[in-house]
C-alpha cells in the first residue's frame, strides 16, 4: 500500500486529489494538511511514502518544507512531489535543489497523476525525457557553477558517463544500451553516483550534473 500525505492550502484541490487517490486499491491517503508547518508535523507522524506538497502555502512554503524533509534522516523514505500551477518556473528549480523527487502541474490528467504517485513511491524521479529537455533549456539561460566540492572527483569514469546520460533524459534501459552494459549494471552505476554525490534521486542528479559542469547545456 502506497501511503500519501496531501499538503495544500486549497481544500477543494485537496478533496479532488483525495477522491482520485481513494479510488485506487494500492494507494491510501494517510493525512492532509493546509500549510507547510502542519505538513511537516504530519510527515513525521505518519512517515508517508509520498508527500504531495504545494509550493505556495502559509507559515512554511513547499520549498522550505521539502528542504526540511530532505534534511531529516528520519524522513529519508518520504518522497516529495511538488504541486504547482506554474509549470517550469524558478520555484520548481529551487524545489528540485531542495530535494524534491519531481513535480506535477495541478491540471495534470488523472492517469498521469496516479502514475506519478506510483513512480515517486518506488523512489524514482518524475523526470520524463520531455521534462529533462525543459530543464536543459532552462539551464541554457543560466550560468553554470563549475567548481570543486561537488563530489564528482569521487565518481568512476563509468559512473560519470552514466550520470551524463541521466542528465540527457535517458532511461536505465537506454543508458544500458548506450554503455553496452546490462540495465542492472546501469542502475548500479547511477545509484552509486547518487550516494557519492548525496543526491536523493535522479532529479537532483540532473541538477548536479549541470550545475557542476559535468554536462554542458546544449551538449549531447
Amino acid at each position: 500500500m502506497i501511503r500519501v500525505l496531501l499538503v495544500d492550502d486549497q481544500p477543494l484541490l485537496r478533496s479532488g486529489f483525495r477522491a482520485l487517490l481513494d479510488l485506487e486499491d494500492d494507494i491510501e491517503v494517510v493525512a492532509e494538511a493546509g500549510d507547510g508547518m502542519e505538513g511537516l508535523a504530519l510527515a513525521k507522524e505518519h512517515l508517508p511514502d509520498v508527500a504531495l506538497i504545494d509550493i505556495q502555502m502559509p507559515l512554511v512554503d513547499g520549498i522550505e518544507a521539502t528542504r526540511r524533509i530532505a534534511a531529516d534522516p528520519a524522513l529519508a523514505g518520504v518522497h516529495v512531489v511538488i504541486l504547482t500551477n506554474y509549470g517550469l518556473d524558478e520555484h520548481v528549480f529551487k524545489a528540485l535543489r531542495a530535494g524534491a523527487a519531481g513535480f506535477l502541474v495541478k491540471d495534470v490528467v488523472p492517469e498521469d497523476f496516479l502514475h506519478a504517485v506510483r513512480v515517486a513511491a518506488r523512489g524514482d524521479a518524475l523526470l520524463a525525457p520531455s521534462i529533462t529537455r525543459m530543464l536543459i533549456k532552462r539551464y541554457l539561460t543560466q550560468p553554470i557553477n563549475t567548481g570543486t566540492g561537488t563530489g564528482l572527483e569521487e565518481l568512476t569514469n563509468r559512473e560519470r558517463e552514466a550520470v551524463a546520460l541521466v542528465a540527457q533524459g535517458l532511461s536505465n534501459d537506454q543508458i544500458a544500451d548506450r554503455m553496452v552494459i546490462s540495465p542492472m549494471t546501469a542502475k548500479t552505476h547511477i545509484n552509486r553516483a547518487m550516494a557519492k554525490l548525496h543526491a536523493r534521486d535522479r532529479a537532483q542528479l540532473v541538477v548536479l550534473a549541470y550545475e557542476s559542469g559535468l554536462v554542458a547545456p546544449g551538449g549531447s
